[in-house]
């Protein structure tokens, strides 16, 4: 026979004046939390009391009804109430919604009353708000009422956005409030689910993978190209910027690329055109200039205009105060507002006194062109005053560049052999003249004199070594001309676009400002030229000769193909290792130096089982497992997260490792890929002795 269980009997309910009321100190919140008294007061103002209190008959001491309740339940509702009548916005007799308990423990009824309360779930807040808001409420309205900000209202409102079919998954916590909030970034729901799917529906995927989907075809508002533009001209020009609910109004995505470009190359046509019209023969402007552009390029050499009197007392008067607070607050301590202030006004004004424009000369500038492009910050990268060889002034006697023997040229060129002053063009018509010597004489002369010039510089060590700088920096500050009478010179290897972004590589910038510092100071006539550099110390020579010497260095991997167009073993071999053997000797560490793998310098390169061997190098098994599932280009970006700070490099770049007499010599792996040479192990033979 079947148990009939009993039957659920509520309390009952009453209006009770709240003057009969009472807080019980059987109430078990004693800590504050959540919404201030004050607030909670404000709300039941203006919507009334939303919920009873729970409240139990006083006795005395006979057991005898006393007609006052206590409230073990509700407490904070109570003293919002008790608030309302101290501040005269309630009656002191009110009568208080209340539910009369009689069975029970008091303090376990409080306890259940907050124990079991669930907070609404962020979904139901988002459809709570977007019904406010189709009733006429305002966001600001809305975050008033409920005591949040604004942009959490906007946050919830934003994912009105995401895919109605996302939202159940959420609903039903299938993802993560995170996930929800990254897909915000786009409204185009197919997009998302795609994405959804293509992730792998689980709430292990990070938010900012998922974003990254969403916006891998999107240039990021931080590029330089966006940094150069503006995002309000993209704007303004009808583009569209993707924001999700973690991006600020100066962040986000720009979902026309094409417009992008077009804005930047107006507006560096403009500059263009700007700088053309200071008298430059020409321009050169892109977003991106190859490495070595300015190769066998004469760089003219304009004159800052100097500081006036008044402006150089300024300028010391400014560096005298800034170093002075420098002084004062060098223990590290934070600075007042109002002293960086000041040090940001001494900056401003200090700029333009330290910036100072250089002038040049106009026949210089009408031969000379200007190369414009982005630095890697998205600041405009003016280089000024580059000679081609074409427009090189063209001396007496000498014949242009490109001009062949048979073009039309100057009548009467003059040569000057060994101090003689020759002119083939000269009439014969005084046959008692004193003729110019025979051109087989003079040959036959100046072999001998160069027999005895050879001589005599071998027993001359410190003259070799004037001469050896002197041809360097000919080769290399004026490719174009003459080398003089030594015949050495820096062949430098054409790197073009070989990498990408090489010109804003840091190793670029310390080679340019160290060649322009070197033409600064070096006469471009030859004679002048052997003058100033037997006159430099000892230090500077060597350290003149090691510029030009680096301007030679050739360490790149070019494969040698023979006539059945197969990779020459023994002339990768000899370059590689030689570079190897300079490299150790100056102890470049390349990691050291600045370089990290990135997407666009290796990762987006190579195979996936590279990608992860690279990571489980850096960072064991363990973490390379953990991409291994990835889809290539994903996985590529996570490496290059992951490898961030290891130092770790891959193996054209690494240093060579001393090995005890190896039985083999054998090329690095990463280039057995290619080599099918079959005379490859007599040519590494041949390499190892």
């Amino acid at each position: 026979m079947t148990k009939t269980l009993p039957k659920l009997v509520l309390s009952s309910s009453r209006d009770i004046p709240f003057s009969q009321l009472v807080l019980s100190q059987k109430n078990v919140r004693r800590v504050k939390a959540g919404l201030s008294i004050e607030d909670l007061a404000d709300d039941i103002y203006r919507r009334t009391l939303l919920q009873s209190l729970n409240v139990r008959a006083m006795l005395d001491d006979n057991g005898n009804d006393t007609g006052q309740f206590e409230v073990p339940a509700g407490g904070r509702r109570f003293r919002a109430l008790e608030l309302l009548v101290k501040t005269k916005r309630m009656a002191k007799d009110q009568p208080v919604p209340c539910v009369v308990r009689e069975a029970g423990i008091a303090e376990e009824d409080s306890l259940a009353e907050n124990v079991m309360r669930v907070a609404l779930h962020p979904l139901d807040q988002f459809r709570a708000f977007s019904a406010l808001i189709e009733a006429g409420l305002s966001e600001e309205d809305i975050a008033a009422r409920f005591f949040v900000s604004v942009s959490t209202v906007r946050q919830r409102l934003r994912l009105a956005s995401v895919s109605p079919n996302l939202l159940e998954v959420y609903g039903e916590d299938g993802m993560t409030l995170e996930q929800l909030m990254a897909f915000s970034v786009t409204d185009n729901h197919a997009r998302q689910e795609q994405v959804w799917d293509q992730a792998g529906q689980g709430q292990h995927v990070p938010a900012y993978h998922i974003r990254r989907l969403l916006t891998e075809d999107a240039i990021a508002a931080n590029d330089r190209r966006v940094r150069f533009i503006g995002i309000d001209a993209y704007t303004g020009a009808g583009g569209y910027v993707m924001r999700d609910l973690f991006s600020s109004d100066d962040d986000g995505w720009l979902q026309d690329p094409a417009l992008v470009e077009q804005l930047v190359n107006d507006k560096l046509a403009t500059i263009a055109q700007e700088i053309g019209s200071e008298g430059w023969k020409w321009v050169e402007a892109a977003i991106d200039l190859p490495y070595g552009c300015e190769r066998g390029k004469r760089r003219i050499n304009g004159t800052t205009v100097p500081l006036t009197a008044e402006e150089q007392a300024r300028l010391d008067a400014l560096i005298e105060e800034y170093d002075a607070i420098g002084e004062e607050y060098r223990d590290g301590s934070d600075l007042p507002d109002e002293v960086d202030a000041r040090l940001t006004e001494i900056d401003t004004e200090m700029t333009p006194l330290t910036s100072r424009q250089t002038i040049y000369d106009s026949d210089d500038m009408a031969r000379a062109g200007v190369f414009v492009s982005l630095a890697h910050d998205g600041r405009l990268r003016i280089d000024r005053g580059y000679v081609r060889p074409e427009d090189e002034p063209v001396a007496d006697g000498d014949t242009a560049v490109g001009e062949t023997s048979g073009s039309v040229a100057p009548a009467g060129p003059s040569v000057t052999v060994g101090g003689q002053v020759q002119d083939a063009g000269a009439a014969e018509d005084e046959d008692d003249a004193i003729r110019p010597l025979p051109d087989r004489l003079v040959s036959e002369l100046t072999a001998e004199r160069t027999l005895a010039l050879r001589d005599a510089v071998a027993n001359a060590p410190g003259a070799a070594f004037v001469a050896l700088i002197h041809a360097l920096c000919l080769s290399v500050f004026n490719p174009h001309r003459s080398h003089g009478c030594v015949q050495i010179g820096v062949t430098q290897a054409w790197l073009g676009n070989a990498a990408p972004n090489l010109r804003d590589s840091v190793w670029s910038t310390r080679i340019q400002e160290r060649h322009e510092h070197w033409a600064s100071r070096l006469p471009d006539d030859e004679l002048e030229l052997w003058d100033a550099i037997a006159a430099l110390p000892q230090a500077e020579q060597m350290a003149l000769l090691a510029h030009c010497v680096s301007l030679g260095v050739n360490a790149l991997f070019e494969p040698a193909r023979g006539y059945d167009g197969r990779i020459s073993a023994h002339w990768v071999t000899l370059r590689i290792k030689a570079a190897d053997a300079l490299a150790t000797v100056v102890g470049l560490d390349m990691a050291e130096a600045g370089w990290t793998p990135t997407v666009d310098n290796y990762l987006g390169r190579v195979t996936k089982p590279r990608i992860v061997e690279a990571v489980r190098e850096a960072k064991g098994d363990a973490t390379a497992v953990l991409i291994e599932h990835l889809k290539k280009s994903d996985m590529a970006r996570e490496a290059e997260r992951l490898l961030d700070g290891t130092s770790w490099l891959p193996e054209p770049l690494r240093l060579p490792v001393a090995e005890p007499e190896a039985a083999d010599t054998q090329l690095p792996d990463f280039l057995n890929d290619d080599i099918v040479d079959a005379g490859f192990d007599d040519a590494m033979a041949v390499a190892a002795e």
